[in-house]
């Protein structure tokens, strides 16, 4: 095959790829992310119906889910590597599907707690291994915005499930929107939204495909020139010593990365968690227009999220497209407690926190692929994922606690900007990401 050829039939793979893979990975995590999140739409009116749901119960409660998620990340993400992304997934939507539903069934704080933390252990493994499954399809040029693509399902699902939730919720509520199966609003919320991650967890395993080897939706010749464009990639990151697991878990890159996604994951989830709760208790709001209210900063996250995938691979950085996100969003939230009373201020700045919380993520992952490959890179993946979501543990039950004590969220506010300052510096004092590290035919090391 001449080059002409096969660039061309490269492109072609290149864009097969994006177009069959990318739509469902982006549409499960949507669903798992809403799973996920709900419970801070939900908490709006479970409180009122449970006694005892305080918010340092609902916020224990919803970090809680990645003690779970802990246990399992590695594991979950060694398994999309040496045996198969699409049989894992779907064992992980059908699972996590089951596990969302039943929360409608809590009716004490310990069983909130257990059925978080089986959540939890049901979705892990999710993430990482799509980060990883990534790698297995798409050169390292087109790797952050297919990451992109892929993490905007979250601001996506933070935009669209509000609206949806907030009408669910109102089942129950009065003589006009009365029980449905006996069920009131907020246990439909958690109903409602687990029944797609099952349907769609039967799905994955026909439509998604292991590796392009594997791809009867691409042409031999399209086969061939994607595979051969992959393995020169590894070649290159390998060049010299390959890394074992053992050597690429304690690597001090790794640790470094897991230490900087601890604490600006403690940041994104306790905002996430808790943004609902911050606009209700400042402004007493009325359902309807506190859900309006809170589609804004996802909305502006999206964008800014699909434009620094763009960007970072555009210009071949991936340091910092990290790191500036962070630093916006650290002052956001440094600036918060201040707005108070000020309606209009509050909603800038959480839109400002929540486009840092997004924007950074695909430069971010594409970082540990610059200098690992294979299962060194989903083990390394995985352990970045599990130890820097224990800070989605960490945040949102220290926020809670606070405002319990304290009746505050200033406090919390504060802590959060601090560790985001923490997050920001760790990437930027070991300089993995710098541009010419991603320049083709060359490797971070």
């Amino acid at each position: 095959m001449s080059a002409f050829a096969n660039a061309a039939a490269l492109n072609r793979a290149r864009s097969k790829a994006y177009w069959r893979l990318l739509p469902l990975l982006f549409i499960s995590y949507m669903i798992a992310y809403v799973d996920r999140q709900n419970v801070a739409v939900a908490k709006l009116t479970m409180t009122k119906d449970l006694p005892g749901f305080d918010n340092a119960v609902i916020g224990f409660g919803a970090g809680i889910f990645f003690l779970g998620y802990f246990l399992l990340e590695i594991p979950g993400t060694l398994m999309v590597e040496r045996w198969s992304a699409r049989k894992w997934i779907c064992r992980i939507m059908i699972t996590w599907g089951l596990m969302a539903g039943l929360t409608a069934a809590v009716r004490t704080p310990t069983q909130f707690y257990t059925v978080r933390f089986f959540l939890g252990l049901a979705e892990a493994g999710f993430f990482p291994g799509v980060v990883v499954y990534l790698t297995h399809w798409f050169p390292s040029r087109d790797r952050a915005r297919a990451l992109a693509t892929f993490l905007v399902a979250t601001p996506f699902a933070q935009i669209i499930s509000p609206k949806i939730s907030n009408e669910l919720l109102k089942i129950g509520m009065n003589a006009d929107h009365p029980l449905v199966l006996g069920m009131r609003g907020w246990q439909w919320v958690y109903m409602f939204w687990a029944v797609p991650a099952v349907l769609i967890g039967f799905f994955v395993i026909f439509w998604l495909t292991d590796k392009p080897r594997h791809a009867k939706w691409l042409t031999p010749e399209e086969r061939e020139a994607l595979e051969a464009e992959l393995e020169r990639e590894k070649a290159q990151t390998n060049r010299g010593k390959r890394m074992t697991l053992l050597e690429a878990l304690r690597h001090p890159k790794v640790l470094l990365l897991a230490l900087a996604y601890f604490c600006t994951v403690s940041g994104s989830q306790s905002i996430e968690f808790f943004m609902p709760s911050i606009l209700q208790s400042w402004y007493d709001l009325k359902l309807d227009k506190l859900t309006w209210l809170i589609i804004l900063p996802p909305v502006l996250a999206m964008i800014c999220q699909l434009a620094m995938g763009w960007s970072s691979d555009h210009f071949k950085e991936r340091r910092w497209h990290a790191i500036v996100p962070i630093l916006l969003s650290a002052t956001a939230l440094g600036l918060l407690p201040q707005t108070q009373g000020q309606l209009v201020w509050t909603m800038v700045l959480l839109m400002v926190a929540f486009a840092g919380f997004k924007a950074y993520m695909p430069a971010f992952w594409a970082l540990p692929t610059l200098f690992l490959t294979e299962v060194a890179a989903a083990g390394s993946i995985g352990l970045i994922n599990s130890i820097g979501n224990l800070g989605g543990f960490f945040g949102p039950s220290l926020m809670g606690k606070v405002e319990s004590l304290t009746g505050s969220f200033a406090g919390g506010l504060y802590y959060l900007c601090g560790s985001m300052l923490v997050s920001a510096t760790v990437i930027f004092s070991f300089g993995l990401g710098k541009k010419e590290a991603v320049e083709p035919h060359r490797t971070g090391t």
